[in-house]
Parts: structure tokens; sequence; C-alpha cells
């Protein structure tokens, strides 16, 4: 059975926003978790440290685009670790409600390890036409396996 560890949340926006994407990755979470200075093992077992993290974040699209999530072990994504990255394609003139879930199973022994959410579009032409609209939320719990 597993140990908790820690908990914590990130509310970016918890009402409407208007919040333009573009192409360069932008925070919109940001967490440290106290590990406790357990190291995972890559199979979340025999005592190892297990991450789950979660998010969601509101858009509004006016012209078919791309958009990319990245979760980072660490505060930004040139000094980090990328540990999940979804990208997708979204057609035109929708507003959607984006929520992804990843695990870091290689978490390195650490007292606190700090983890961030970033958004990122690309559109026809290179024009972004991506709005950030809310919620934005970003959260996750530590464990020992």
């Amino acid at each position: 059975m597993g140990t908790f560890l820690d908990q914590r949340s990130s509310m970016n926006a918890g009402a409407t926003i208007a919040i333009a994407a573009t192409t360069t990755p932008a925070l919109f979470g940001d967490i440290g978790l106290q590990t406790q200075g357990v190291a995972g093992n890559g199979l979340g077992t025999n005592g190892s440290l297990i991450v789950d993290l979660a998010g969601t974040i509101g858009l509004s699209i006016v012209a078919p685009a791309t958009v990319t999530i990245n979760v980072v072990r660490g505060g930004t994504i040139a000094e980090g670790t990328i540990i999940y990255t979804a990208v997708l394609p979204i057609q035109s003139n929708i507003s959607t409600i984006v929520s992804f879930n990843a695990q870091d199973l290689l978490a390195p022994a650490a007292l606190l390890t700090q983890y961030t959410a970033f958004i990122s579009g690309t559109g026809v032409a290179g024009v972004v036409l991506i709005t950030r609209i809310g919620p934005e939320a970003f959260w996750g719990v530590a464990s020992q396996g």
C-alpha cells in the first residue's frame, strides 16, 4: 500500500481570462511537491516515488491550430526535464477545455521537487489565433509506492 507524501495545487485562473497564446511556451502552472528524499525507480514499486500530475486549461480557437502542453520537472523548459507532452490539433471556431494527466516515475531523490506546466500553439501560416480563456489549474500528488 502506498504512503501519501504531499499534494499541491496551482490555480492560475479560476474565472474568465483573455490571454493570447503564442509559439513561445507560457507558464500556467507551478507547484513544489515535498518528496521527502524518496527517488523514483521507473516502476512505482518497492517504496519508490510516484508523482501524479493533472491539469486543465480553457481555450478559444478562431482558426485551425495545434496546441502543445508540456509538463516539466523543474522551473523552465530549457533547464528542466520534460516528462509529458501533449500535441493537440484543434479545429476552428470552438471553445474547449483541455485536461491532461501525467506521471513522473523517475524523479530524483530531493526534499522538494518543482513541476511546471506550459502551453504554446501554432497556427496556419504562423498566425496563432488561440486565446486562453480559463479556467487554468495544475495539481499534483506525491506518494511512495
